[in-house]
């Protein structure tokens, strides 16, 4: 193709469509994805961590008494000393203060420390959610705060470690939501909400081609593989935070063997370092579970390994009774436990 210099007589040209340089919000359908956003970003935050390292950006959300939700890994990326900024939608910057944090969930809350205006996001139910539900994702990539996905629930109870500090052992895995909605290095504790615009999820983690270190903030691009908490467990453990300042998590009392893989979870047959496989007095053990056990079921989820019962036991919530179902001696029975907490 060449340009030429037509025969315009030095008169204005004009290629079509309209004058442009409106930049007014324009008004979209409520159920449309542009609605939902238009209702869910103001209350969306970009999260600053200042080190002596340098600084750490990721997400966050207002809930209910001005608190702000983010990762732990998010707030913990300044050595766990850094200052904290939250910058709200209307660009407003305001200091912050770590009201607590839960490593092994991967949550903390945030205490703006000054007054704003802009609203609480409304809470969810992770519980109703389904496979290809469409979710829309909003964070920070890269620090570019307000930026908006969409995408389906690509699966539900996902075993993928948190990536927290400090959370070695059985505290290290989540049961995730997976989504294919783009999620980026500094999406970390953003939401992730339903059609309605109600939230049903923590953006925690992205699968990478350059790692596997799921919970940390890789500098590597989205392939369509993100995970978020479930935020009936996201908001059971911000709740415990606000109230008491600490997390108490639940507690099955076995160890499960890391190398069994012919599915379910076994329970170590021997003890490990002097630790017995089933805590003498523990949920497990009054429920009559043994080393050896099989387990294949929490409340008729299959468990596919030991990574995906730590995660099914970390989503409930201590004094919960659940109903077991292992194998012993190529036989299968059901028990129900009542979860005690660490």
């Amino acid at each position: 193709v060449i340009a030429t210099n037509g025969d315009d007589g030095g008169g204005s040209v004009s290629l079509g469509g309209s004058g442009g340089g409106d930049t007014k919000v324009q008004n979209r359908p409520p159920d449309s994805v542009a609605g939902v956003a238009q209702r869910v970003l103001p209350s969306v935050v970009m999260i600053r961590v200042k080190a002596a390292q340098g600084e750490v950006g990721g997400t966050g959300f207002i809930v209910k008494g001005g608190y702000v939700i983010t990762n732990n890994h998010v707030v913990s990326g300044g050595g766990g000393n850094g200052q904290i900024q939250i910058v709200f939608n209307d660009k407003k910057t305001l200091p912050a203060t770590v009201k607590g944090t839960d490593p092994s969930s991967d949550v903390a809350v945030l205490q703006p420390q000054g007054q704003h205006s802009l609203p609480a996001l409304t809470v969810g139910d992770s519980g109703a959610i389904a496979v290809g539900d469409p979710v829309i994702a909003i964070g920070s990539p890269l620090g570019l705060q307000g930026s908006v996905t969409t995408g389906i629930v690509s699966s539900l109870n996902r075993a993928v470690p948190t990536g927290g500090e400090g959370s070695g052992g059985d505290s290290s895995y989540l049961n995730a939501i997976q989504t294919d909605a783009a999620i980026n290095p500094g999406n970390s504790g953003g939401p992730l909400v339903d059609a309605k615009g109600r939230v049903i999820g923590i953006n925690t983690a992205i699968a990478t081609l350059g790692g596997q270190s799921l919970g940390g903030e890789q500098q590597s691009g989205s392939i369509g593989l993100g995970f978020a908490i479930p935020i009936n467990q996201a908001k059971r453990v911000a709740e415990e935070i606000i109230a008491t300042g600490k997390v108490k998590q639940a507690k099955l009392g076995v160890l499960p063997d890391p190398r069994y893989q012919q599915g379910g979870a076994r329970i170590m047959p021997q003890p490990v370092s002097g630790q017995d496989p089933v805590t003498k007095g523990g949920p497990a053990d009054k429920a009559g579970l043994k080393p050896g056990d099989v387990i294949t079921k929490i409340d008729d989820k299959p468990i596919e390994d030991a990574t995906d019962l730590i995660a099914q036991i970390r989503s409930r919530a201590p004094g919960e009774n659940i109903k077991v179902t292992y194998q012993r001696d190529g036989k299968e029975s059901s028990v129900r436990v009542t979860l005690g907490s660490d």
